[in-house]
């Protein structure tokens, strides 16, 4: 499940709107970024998406990890033609240099708190000129689930890793921008774009769908075409694409 900001109603039904927007935002992302040809992708997002099947329509294959780095995952319901589940752990099963794509969302890599293991792992398979589409946390989350528990103490620590306690338990590692770019390139990758995942606020997308004055379609084009001046003062999550040299 996606997660609710701090500052949320507490009627859950008031932010429908805006996690139908955010889906369709992912799936649109993910269409744009996607090879023009078919391909090989490893997906690691745990059952958690749709995204292996969305790729599998587009023409690709598909080998989507289910239990990596031991993190939840959801389990499919079907069986999906051209996608591939494997239970793994880690990506030692995989050969160097294997495959054409990553996708790594639903937050997987914030969930991993070693996350540069994963990314280092994820640059291994990668072929030269593949490429991978990585999600995670962002510092505007992360305060605000600080500030929500009146960790306040937590607020004022400027340390490099920003790991945050949910009320549910879990710990979640979130990102800057410059974080995100320093341990994307820390593995060799090379950084094509950073942004938030979305920059239209939940109250903009309720109030333009409520009234009906635009379409689903019209939103997800104008967030998508949104260059925010600042990429660490909006959105809940952060994603990257990144490509490994030829």
């Amino acid at each position: 499940m996606l997660p609710i900001p701090a500052n949320a109603p507490s009627d859950a039904g008031a932010l429908e709107p805006y996690w139908t927007f955010y889906g369709a935002v992912v799936a649109e992302q993910l269409r744009r970024w996607l090879p023009t040809r078919p391909s090989l992708l490893l997906d690691l997002s745990g059952g958690r998406g749709r995204w292996p099947a969305q790729a599998a329509r587009a023409g690709h294959r598909v080998v989507e990890v289910l239990g990596f780095r031991h993190a939840s995952e959801r389990r499919p319901r079907d069986t999906v033609t051209g996608v591939r589940r494997v239970r793994a752990d880690d990506l030692a099963f995989l050969p160097d240099a294997c495959v054409d794509g990553v996708i790594a969302e639903e937050r997987v890599l914030s969930f991993e708190l070693m996350t540069e293991s994963v990314v280092e792992d994820v640059a291994r398979v990668l072929r030269p000129g593949g490429r991978a589409l990585l999600c995670v946390d962002s510092l505007v989350l992360g305060m605000a689930i600080l500030a929500e528990q009146s960790y306040w103490a937590h607020l004022c620590q400027t340390t490099d890793v920003m790991l945050v306690p949910w009320p549910d338990g879990s710990i979640t590692r979130c990102f800057s921008s410059a974080q995100l770019r320093e341990l994307i390139t820390s593995t060799g990758l090379e950084v094509e774009w950073i942004r938030p995942r979305t920059v239209l606020s939940p109250s903009m997308i309720d109030h333009v769908i409520r009234s009906g004055s635009g379409s689903m379609e019209r939103l997800v084009r104008t967030e998508l075409e949104a260059e925010p001046d600042d990429h660490d003062t909006v959105g809940i999550h952060l994603v990257a694409s990144a490509r490994k040299p030829l």
